[in-house]
C-alpha cells in the first residue's frame, strides 16, 4: 500500500467523525436549496450601438473629437447622472438598475464587430418585469446616445477655447521674433552682404597692396635721408638747425660782427695786454653779439614757440654754404615726406586690422541671422497650424454628431428556463460536495496535525536528519487480555527484531558500548518496554545485562519481570542506590538479567542522578556488566537525560508513529547533533505493523486459550494462586 495511502486512512479511522459530518451537512444545504420555491421568470432585454460618423465629413479635427467604440468603458457609458435619470422613470433604486445592465464592449460575433465590419457595444438587462424591461432597453441605448454627442460637443468646444486662449501669445512671440530679426538686419545685414559678394576681401587686398606702395616709398626715402646724413654729417634734426640758421640775415650779421671783433682782438693782442681797456670794450662787444646771436637763434628755431630741436654751436650750425643749405633743406623735406609715409603705413594696416576682425565676425553674424530666422519659422509655422485647427475646429463645430448609433432594435425575451429542480438529484449532489469536503478536511487536519502516523514517513524524517536507524521494532500482539508487551517467553516471533537491533547496536561508530541510554522526545513511545526487551535479548545472547531505570519521576516498571520495588527505596533513594547489593536484582525468569528498580517517583530527581551515589553505581556497573541499559525520562519532560549521559557511551533514541511528534523530534535531533558533548548512536522506530505467519498467528492464538483455561481452573479451585500471565 502506498505511504500516502496508508497515512490517509489513518487519518480517515482518526477522524471518523469528519466524513459522515461533511455528507450531513451537504445533505442539509441541499435539502435548504431543494425546498426554495422556484424563481419567478427573468427577461432579457438587448441592444447595440456601432461606431457611428457624419455623412459627409470636411474637418480633420472632427474626426479626432468623436471617440472609437473600443476606448469606451463601462462607466464612462453608464455614468451616475443617467443611471439616475433612468431609474427615476422606470420606479427601481439607481443601484438595482445599475447592477441589472451588463455592458460587453467590442462584443459583436467573434471578432467584437458587426455584420458592417463596425466595432459594437451590446447592451443587456435583466428584470422580472417585462414592460419595466422594455422601457429600460428603448431609453439606456437612446440616452447613450445623446451623451456621446454632448460629450463630442464639449470636446471640440474645449479645444476651439484652448486654441483662442493661446494664439494671443503665439502672435505674440512671432512678432517678437520678425522685429529681432529686422533689427539685426538692418545693423549687420550690411556686413554680412559684403562678405557673401566679397567686398570686404577685395578691401583687405586693396589695403594689402596699398601697404606694400607705401613700403616701397618709405625704403626709397629712408635710403635719399641715409645719404644725405652721410654726406652732410647731419641727422634731420640737425641739418634743419642749421638750414634754418644759415638763412637768416641777422644771424649772418651778427656772426660777421663777431668775427670782425674778434680779428680786432686778435691784432690788438699782439700790442695790448688782456687787461687794456680797449681789449676790454672790444670783448664785451664780442659777448653782446654772441648773446644776441644766441637770442636770435633760438628765435628762429624756436617755431613760434612751440618745441624746437636742440640748438647746439649756433656760429657752427649757421654756416653752411648754399649748396650745403640745399641738401639740409631736402633732407628736412624728405624727414616729413618720412613720417607722412609712416603715418599712412599704420592707418592702412589699422584698416586690414579692422577689416579682417570684422570678415572674422561674419560666421558668428550669420549664425545668429540664421537662428532669428529659424524662430521667426518656427514661430510662423505654430501660428499658422494654429490659425489652420482653430479655422477648422470651428468647422467641425456644424458637423459634431455622436460617436454611437444604434445598430438594432431594442429587444425583449424570456431568459433561457430553467428545469424543475429535482430533489433527488438535488440531494445526491449536495451529498457528493459534502463527501469531497469531508475528505479534504480529515486531509487538512491530518497536516495540521503535525505527528507521524506512517512508520515511512517516521523512518524519512530520521534519515534526513543524518541518523543511523538502528531497528524497526514490532507492535507485539497480544491474544490475552492485560498481558505484558516484555517478551518473557523466549519462543515469541517477535524475538527477533529485538535480536537485530542488538546486532546493530554493536556496529555502531562507538564499537561494542557499554553503557548505553534510551531516551525519548514525549512519554508513550514505547521506551521503556524497549529498553526492557533490548535488555531480555541481550541477556538471553549470554551477556551480563543490567537495565536501570533511571525514570525517577515514574514509578517502576519492574513488573514487566516478575520484580515489585523496594517499598524503603522511595523514603531513601541514595542509601538505597549506594547499596549495590541491595538495588542490583536478578530477574528471575531471564537468566543473566539484572534490574536496578526506579525509587520513584522522586521530586529531587535531578540531584539524585547528579549524586555520587549514583555515579559509583554507574561505574561500577560499567565493570561488572557487558551492557548496562538506561531507561531515561522523556526529553520534553525534563533533561535528567541529559544529565546522565556523560557515564554513557550514546544514547538512542525510541520514536513510535502515532505518538512521535514532527517538530519535537526534528528539534531534539537538532539538538543533539549540533552539541560537541552529546553522542547520539541512532534511532529506533517502535510500534511497527508487523505481519506474522498464519501458523505463528495459529500456535499464539492456541496457547492463549490454553492459559486461559489453565487460569480458570486454578481460580476455581481455592488456595491454588492464578498463574502470572506474561
Amino acid at each position: 500500500m502506498s505511504p500516502i495511502v496508508k497515512r490517509y486512512l489513518l487519518a480517515v479511522n482518526r477522524y471518523k467523525w469528519v466524513i459522515p459530518a461533511g455528507v450531513a451537512v451537504g445533505l442539509g444545504a441541499a435539502g435548504v436549496i431543494a425546498i426554495q420555491p422556484e424563481a419567478p421568470p427573468i427577461y432579457l432585454a438587448e441592444a447595440s450601438l456601432v461606431s457611428n460618423a457624419p455623412p459627409i465629413a470636411f474637418s480633420t479635427i472632427g474626426t479626432e473629437v468623436r471617440q472609437p467604440v473600443e476606448t469606451f468603458t463601462a462607466d464612462a457609458l453608464l455614468p451616475k447622472e443617467l443611471i439616475e435619470a433612468i431609474a427615476k422613470e422606470v420606479g427601481l433604486a439607481p443601484k438595482d438598475l445599475n447592477n441589472r445592465i451588463a455592458v460587453k464592449i467590442g462584443a459583436g460575433g467573434k471578432s467584437g464587430k458587426d455584420e458592417g465590419g463596425k466595432a459594437q457595444i451590446d447592451l443587456t438587462y435583466k428584470d422580472d418585469d417585462q414592460q419595466r424591461a422594455a422601457r429600460v432597453i428603448q431609453q439606456l441605448p437612446q440616452r447613450i446616445v445623446e451623451q456621446s454627442q454632448s460629450n463630442n460637443s464639449a470636446r471640440l468646444r474645449s479645444v476651439i477655447d484652448s486654441i483662442e486662449q493661446r494664439l494671443p501669445k503665439v502672435k505674440s512671440e512671432l512678432t517678437t521674433a520678425e522685429n529681432a530679426l529686422e533689427t539685426f538686419d538692418r545693423s549687420q545685414g550690411t556686413q554680412i552682404l559684403a562678405a557673401q559678394d566679397g567686398s570686404i576681401i577685395k578691401s583687405i587686398t586693396g589695403s594689402q597692396q596699398q601697404a606694400r606702395l607705401l613700403q616701397l616709398q618709405l625704403d626709397g626715402v629712408n635710403t635719399q635721408i641715409r645719404s644725405l646724413q652721410t654726406k652732410l654729417g647731419l641727422n634731420p634734426d640737425q641739418a634743419y638747425v642749421a638750414s634754418a640758421l644759415s638763412a637768416d640775415p641777422i644771424i649772418a650779421s651778427l656772426r660777421a660782427q663777431i668775427q670782425q671783433v674778434e680779428a680786432q682782438l686778435a691784432v690788438l693782442g699782439k700790442d695790448l695786454r688782456v687787461e687794456h681797456p680797449q681789449m676790454e670794450t672790444l670783448r664785451k662787444q664780442q659777448e653782446a653779439f654772441e648773446e644776441e646771436l644766441q637770442k636770435r637763434a633760438a628765435e628762429v628755431v624756436g617755431g613760434g614757440g612751440s618745441a624746437a630741436p636742440l640748438i647746439g654751436n649756433v656760429r657752427q650750425d649757421s654756416s653752411l654754404d648754399p649748396a650745403r643749405q640745399q641738401l639740409a633743406n631736402t633732407l628736412v623735406n624728405l624727414q616729413t615726406q618720412q613720417e607722412t609715409l609712416q603715418q599712412q603705413l599704420i592707418s592702412t594696416a589699422r584698416s586690414e586690422q579692422e577689416l579682417r576682425q570684422e570678415f572674422s565676425n561674419i560666421p558668428n553674424k550669420q549664425m545668429e541671422q540664421g537662428r532669428l530666422q529659424d524662430q521667426v519659422k518656427l514661430k510662423k509655422s505654430l501660428y499658422d497650424q494654429m490659425q489652420q485647427k482653430l479655422v477648422d475646429a470651428r468647422a467641425a463645430e456644424a458637423e459634431t454628431v455622436s460617436s454611437l448609433s444604434l445598430a438594432r432594435n431594442p429587444s425583449v425575451a424570456p431568459a433561457s428556463l430553467k428545469a424543475p429542480k429535482s430533489i433527488p438529484v438535488t440531494l445526491g449532489i449536495g451529498g457528493i460536495v459534502g463527501l469531497v469536503l469531508g475528505a479534504g478536511l480529515v486531509f487538512l487536519l491530518d497536516t495540521l496535525e503535525g505527528t507521524f502516523y506512517t512508520e515511512e514517513d517516521l523512518r524519512e524524517a530520521i534519515r534526513q536528519r543524518d541518523v543511523a536507524i538502528l531497528g524497526v521494532l514490532p507492535r507485539v500482539k497480544s491474544f490475552i487480555p492485560g498481558s505484558s508487551p516484555v517478551l518473557i517467553q523466549p519462543n515469541s516471533p517477535y524475538f527477533e527484531y529485538y535480536e537485530r537491533f542488538r546486532s546493530n547496536l554493536r556496529l555502531t561508530d562507538v564499537k561494542a558500548p557499554r553503557v548505553v541510554m534510551l531516551i525519548s522526545t514525549v512519554d508513550g513511545e514505547g521506551k521503556t518496554v524497549t529498553a526492557y526487551n533490548l535488555a531480555i535479548a541481550s541477556a538471553r545472547a549470554g551477556k551480563r545485562t543490567l537495565l536501570m531505570e533511571a525514570d525517577l519521576r515514574s514509578p517502576s516498571s519492574a513488573h514487566y519481570v516478575n520484580l515489585s520495588a523496594d517499598p524503603d527505596s522511595q523514603i531513601e533513594p541514595l542509601r538505597f542506590l549506594g547499596q549495590m547489593s541491595d538495588c542490583i536484582r536478578l530477574a528471575p525468569e531471564v537468566e543473566n538479567l539484572y534490574v536496578v528498580a526506579s525509587p520513584g517517583p522522586q521530586q529531587q530527581s535531578a540531584s539524585i542522578l547528579e549524586s555520587s551515589e549514583m555515579r559509583r553505581l554507574l561505574e561500577d556497573a560499567r565493570g561488572r556488566f557487558d551492557l548496562v541499559i538506561l531507561d531515561s525520562p522523556a526529553l520534553s519532560k525534563c533533561n535528567d537525560a541529559l544529565l546522565l549521559e556523560p557515564f554513557t557511551d550514546g544514547m538512542i533514541l525510541v520514536t513510535r508513529p502515532g505518538v512521535t511528534q514532527q517538530s519535537l523530534l526534528e528539534t531534539a535531533i537538532d539538538q543533539l547533533n549540533e552539541s560537541d558533548n552529546l553522542r547520539l548512536l541512532g534511532a529506533v522506530t517502535n510500534g511497527a505493523e508487523v505481519q506474522l505467519p498464519r501458523s505463528v498467528e495459529e500456535t499464539m492464538l492456541a496457547e492463549a486459550q490454553a492459559a486461559l483455561s489453565m487460569n480458570g481452573a486454578a481460580a476455581s479451585q481455592p488456595g491454588v494462586p492464578t498463574a502470572h500471565l506474561n
